[in-house]
C-alpha cells in the first residue's frame, strides 16, 4: 500500500505510452490510494504555433485532458485527481497564468526542464554536458529552480535535482545551493516532490538525492511522491525504496491536495 502517486503522464504528451485506464488499473493493483496525472502543460514559451514534437500537448487539447481525467475519476478503482506539469521559463509568466488558470486543476507541480534554451534533461540534447562548465550548469538550474518556486504559480516542486540525470556531477559540494533552494521553497511555501524515475535513468539515484531532502526536511518543507509514470508499469515504481528514504529523513506524512489546498495522510496508515 502506498499513500499517492501524483506524477503520471498520458499518451498526449507525445512521449508516453498506454491508456488512461491501464494506469488506473495498475494503481489499484499496487494498492496506491490516491493517484494524480501531471501531464505536461502544452509550450506557453514558444511563439504561436510553434511546438517541441513529443513533448507535450497541444494547447488546443488541454480542455480534452482535463475532460478526460475528470471522466475517469468517476468510476475508478482509486481516487484519481487533476495536475500538470508545467516549465517555468523566466518573463513569459503572463502566458503561463493564463493557461493555469483556464482550468480546475487540483494542484500544479512546477518544474525546470530547459535552461536558456537548452533542454538540458532531453537525451537528444545530452551532448551539451561535455561543452559546458558542470558547476555553472549546476549553479544556473537550481537558480531557476528558486524562481520558479518563487513565481507564485507552482504547488509542488517536480524532481528537484533532475540536473543529475545523466550522472554528470559537478565538482564543487552542492549544500550551499541545497540550503539556497530549501530557503526559497519555503518563502514560498511550495511541496517538493520524491521523484523516482532517477532510479531509472543513469544518475541511478531518486530525485532529491538524500543530502537535498534532509536539507528540505530540516527546513520544515512537506513531500509527495510521484513514479512519473510514462508506461502503466512504472507506476508507484521505487516506492518502496522512495518512502524508507522519506522516513530516514525524518518525514511522518506525505501531502496531497483538492482544488489546490493541501492535507496530509499519515505515512504509518500504509
Amino acid at each position: 500500500m502506498f499513500p499517492v502517486d501524483y506524477h503520471l503522464h498520458t499518451g498526449l504528451c507525445g512521449h508516453a505510452a498506454g491508456k488512461v485506464g491501464e494506469y488506473l488499473e495498475e494503481a489499484a493493483r499496487k494498492g496506491i490510494y490516491e493517484i494524480g496525472f501531471s501531464d505536461h502543460l502544452p509550450l506557453y514559451f514558444l511563439p504561436p504555433g510553434e511546438n517541441i514534437p513529443g513533448y507535450a500537448m497541444k494547447e488546443a487539447e488541454l480542455p480534452r485532458y482535463a475532460e478526460m481525467i475528470r471522466s475517469c475519476a468517476e468510476n475508478a478503482p482509486v481516487r484519481v485527481k487533476l495536475g500538470i506539469e508545467a516549465d517555468y521559463v523566466p518573463s513569459c509568466g503572463e502566458k503561463l497564468s493564463s493557461l493555469l488558470s483556464s482550468i480546475p486543476f487540483d494542484y500544479v507541480t512546477g518544474a525546470v526542464h530547459f535552461i536558456d534554451g537548452w533542454g538540458f534533461d532531453n537525451p537528444a540534447e545530452m551532448e551539451q554536458y561535455h561543452k559546458r562548465n558542470i558547476d555553472r550548469v549546476y549553479e544556473r538550474y537550481f537558480t531557476l529552480l528558486q524562481q520558479a518556486a518563487l513565481s507564485g504559480w507552482f504547488d509542488v516542486m517536480a524532481h528537484p535535482d533532475l540536473v543529475k540525470k545523466f550522472n554528470f556531477r559537478p565538482a564543487r559540494s552542492l549544500k550551499p545551493l541545497y540550503e539556497a533552494t530549501a530557503r526559497a521553497f519555503k518563502k514560498a511555501g511550495v511541496c517538493v516532490e520524491v521523484n523516482t524515475a532517477g532510479l531509472r535513468y543513469p544518475a541511478k539515484e531518486i530525485y532529491p538525492a538524500p543530502e537535498l531532502l534532509e536539507i528540505f526536511f530540516n527546513h520544515g518543507l512537506p513531500v509527495t511522491l510521484g513514479s512519473d509514470a510514462h508506461r502503466p508499469e512504472q507506476v508507484g515504481e521505487g516506492f518502496v525504496e522512495a518512502l524508507k528514504l522519506i522516513e530516514r529523513a525524518g518525514y511522518k506524512e506525505i501531502a496531497r491536495f483538492d482544488g489546490r489546498k493541501r492535507s496530509f495522510i499519515k505515512i504509518s496508515s500504509f
